[in-house]
């Protein structure tokens, strides 16, 4: 069992950053693959940034390629979502989640997560 906890969500100016946080409780922290979803109002939930268990490998959307970056630390349980040069359209609530493996496809298919974070406010404004 892996709970999940985010943090650093908050109101933005455009051009601005923020510095996501998501705690995972449990010893098998490095043993999950991590990501980053997004979801606005009225829009389908969808994978912003992934990363491996190791680390050693990550995946962006193209929509925030070159602006955000996932990282994690396994020996503080914990994933990382930097986000530059934040747009109004990267408002949305930001959730963490946790697989037991890396896809070669559909890694931004929700059913493929195990454990899910409740999410924290991101809105950039204009």
């Amino acid at each position: 069992q892996v709970q999940l906890v985010e943090s650093g969500g908050g109101l933005v100016q455009a051009g601005g950053s923020l510095r996501l946080s998501c705690a995972a409780s449990g010893r098998t922290f490095s043993s999950y693959a991590m990501a980053w979803f997004r979801q606005a109002p009225g829009r389908e939930r969808e994978l912003a940034a992934a990363v491996s268990d190791n680390g050693g490998v990550t995946y962006y959307a193209d929509s925030v390629s070159g602006r955000f970056t996932i990282s994690r630390d396994n020996a503080k349980n914990t994933v990382y979502l930097q986000m530059n040069s934040l747009k109004p359209e990267d408002t949305a609530n930001y959730l963490c989640a946790a697989r037991s493996n890396w896809p070669r496809v559909h890694l931004g298919y929700t059913s493929g997560y195990n454990y899910w974070g409740q999410g924290t406010q991101v809105t950039v404004s204009s």
